[in-house]
């Protein structure tokens, strides 16, 4: 029996150009103001400092929302 497991071909990473990087920085700025807002309600809901700081959650967001815009 054949083994084809090793010519599976591979995709190279997309490289991310000026355009996603320009798109990224402006989701990132636009997300940063309601992460801010969300961050400090869950501070008092919580009552904790131990989460992610309003810029790791604008980063995730950013990072979510843009390979979306070039997927198609």
């Amino acid at each position: 029996m054949a083994d084809f497991t090793s010519d599976v071909p591979h995709r190279a990473p997309r490289r991310r150009g000026a355009e996603f990087h320009t798109y990224f920085v402006l989701i990132f700025l636009a997300a940063l103001p309601f992460s801010t807002v969300r961050w400090v309600v869950d501070i008092a809901q919580r009552r904790t400092l131990n989460m992610r700081g309003p810029l790791a959650r604008a980063w995730a967001e950013a990072d979510r929302i843009t390979p979306l815009l070039f997927t198609a």
